[in-house]
């Protein structure tokens, strides 16, 4: 995939995993947001909760899920503590980290927890 057909590729996952959010009621609290540590790509907020996705698209929702590494998992960590500091409770919010897949469909599959700081 071209780096343009790939980026709008994953614009349009992003939208996809978005509205599937909104459709369980979670209200979308950012797009992309980017912090010193890196970029988030949607924040979702279902209550006083924080959500942290990442999406990730490919052929089918295995290929996605290897896509998460380590590294990444560590920089979304992060990204998600700075934006944690312009929450009322800060570092004591509420939180979960998802990732989202999109298959080759534009079939969506959502794992929640899918990691966590340990």
């Amino acid at each position: 995939m071209s780096g343009s057909v790939g980026y709008h590729a994953g614009l349009a996952a992003e939208d996809i995993v978005a509205r599937q959010y909104q459709g369980r009621n979670l209200v979308l609290a950012a797009t992309r947001w980017r912090g010193k540590a890196g970029e988030i790509d949607l924040i979702m907020r279902d209550g006083a909760q924080v959500i942290f996705v990442e999406v990730k698209k490919s052929a089918t929702f295995a290929r996605a899920a290897t896509r998460l590494s380590r590294k990444q998992m560590d920089r979304l960590v992060a990204a998600g503590g700075e934006f944690l500091s312009g929450e009322p409770k800060g570092q004591l919010t509420d939180v979960r980290f998802d990732l989202a897949m999109v298959d080759g469909r534009g079939h969506v599959q959502i794992m929640e927890n899918a990691f966590d700081e340990a």
